[in-house]
């Protein structure tokens, strides 16, 4: 199964709402005000949201008065490309320049995030970067022994403590452990941080403090791992991470189920962050990067299977 293919079946809910859209074009009208409320409609239904929604419908109105539109495949296409634009936000490659560089992993329990480590952390090693991990959560029972096996399966380094340690002295073992060994990338993990935990928070505060204080103008990416079942929640949780962490982008992951996919256009209109990752399967190089035509065409592409 290919990129695409792997994107449309993952975004299977997101279309199913959007299946009414097919006959809403057929019957398509430039000057119709029905055709652009029910089409609001079933924007909102898919979870990306009211505002993100009429900001679609008004750049589809313009780009047909400006494009002259006359039939509803024209349309189609013309929405087709006006998310895919809005997808594509700031740079969504990873900046890893300086030596060592980090990569802070955050999200709520759940969500894939050690999983995503262990792929990340494949990925640099098979570019030839030396790679360590953090295994920072230090709050739920056994993070560190599956971030662990993962660091044996990807042939990364490891600095870990003790169950209830503190996490911001593991970070600050892993980084000096990380300049003595001459790694180029550190991936930290954290603990599965509700955006309800204040104190939580907190602590992922601190612990960009230290990177900041130990590694001062090292490239730091903070990458938010999001559910895509999470619908609109993601939005939430998204927004305040960024409050406390200093986002540069998200990874979406379990893409490949069911899944409330569109709320990324949510998070890109609301937040301006990128998607630089997307996770499309359980095997080691099931983490994408993410192609955001790719991606509007799946939210719209018909299944072509007959039952």
């Amino acid at each position: 199964m290919g990129l695409f293919d792997k994107i449309f079946s993952g975004l299977t809910k997101t279309r199913n709402n959007l299946a009414e859209l097919e006959e809403i074009f057929q019957d398509y009208q430039p000057d119709s005000d029905t055709f652009y409320d029910d089409l609001e409609d079933l924007l909102v239904m898919s979870d990306l949201g009211a505002a993100t929604a009429d900001k679609i419908v008004q750049a589809l109105k313009k780009m047909t008065w400006e494009r002259r539109f006359r039939k509803g495949y024209e349309a189609r296409e013309g929405l087709v490309e006006l998310l895919s634009n809005m997808l594509t936000v700031n740079d969504p490659t990873l900046k890893l320049e300086t030596k060592p560089s980090v990569i802070l992993m955050v999200g709520v329990n759940g969500v894939g995030k050690t999983t995503t480590i262990g792929k990340l952390a494949h990925q640099l090693i098979e570019q030839g970067k030396k790679v360590l991990l953090c295994a920072g959560d230090t709050f739920r029972a056994a993070a560190a022994e599956q971030l662990g096996i993962w660091a044996e399966r990807s042939g990364a380094d490891i600095v870990r403590h003790e169950e209830g340690s503190d996490p911001a002295a593991v970070v600050f073992d892993a980084l000096s452990a990380a300049k003595a060994r001459g790694s180029d990338v550190v991936i930290i993990d954290t603990a599965g941080r509700l955006h309800n935990k204040a104190n939580l928070m907190n602590e992922l505060g601190k612990i960009r403090r230290i990177i900041d204080r130990e590694l001062p103008g090292a490239d730091v990416e903070t990458l938010l791992v999001l559910d895509a079942t999470t619908g609109q929640n993601g939005l939430i949780q998204a927004k305040e991470f960024k409050n406390t962490a200093g986002l540069t982008g998200i990874v979406l992951t379990k893409l490949d189920g069911t899944a409330k996919g569109g709320v990324v256009l949510a998070i890109h209109r609301d937040l301006g962050l990128p998607v630089k990752f997307i996770g499309v399967g359980e095997g080691i190089d099931d983490l994408r990067p993410f192609d955001p035509k790719a991606f509007a065409e799946g939210l719209f592409e018909e299944d072509t299977d007959e039952d």
